[in-house]
């Protein structure tokens, strides 16, 4: 199977998920797929060579990520380019669905909270 099926179908499992969450939509990011809600990702494929093949990059804050990357170092990681941005990378391969569906959520709170944190300050 080449790198490209290989990548795709690994986030259509992504999707399969991503998808049945308020708001979400497909897009991309940096030319790789991503799910966004209002325009903010939630998680796309990685497009820094330090990320591993096969990762996903998930928002979240950084609590959230420490504790993740901490408890389970098999599934979660972080690479330098990344430390300073509310996000964790996750090994497709390694995460379970019940696992992978608990982190979208968890993005998906993560940048709907953000978002109306922001549209209340501007007002």
């Amino acid at each position: 199977m080449s790198p490209t099926k290989s990548k795709a179908s690994s986030f259509s499992r992504v999707e399969k998920f991503g998808m049945k969450l308020p708001g979400v939509e497909r897009s991309t990011y940096f030319g790789k797929p991503a799910l966004k809600v209002n325009g903010e990702i939630i998680a796309c494929l990685p497009s820094h060579k330090s990320a591993e093949p096969d990762s996903l990059v998930v928002r979240v804050d950084f609590l959230e990520r420490d504790l993740r990357v901490a408890h389970e170092p098999e599934v979660y990681y972080v690479k330098p380019h990344y430390l300073g941005y509310p996000c964790v990378l996750t090994r497709l391969s390694k995460v379970s669905d019940s696992a992978l569906k608990d982190l979208l959520e968890s993005a998906h709170q993560y940048v709907t909270k953000k978002t109306t944190q922001s549209r209340t300050r501007s007002r």
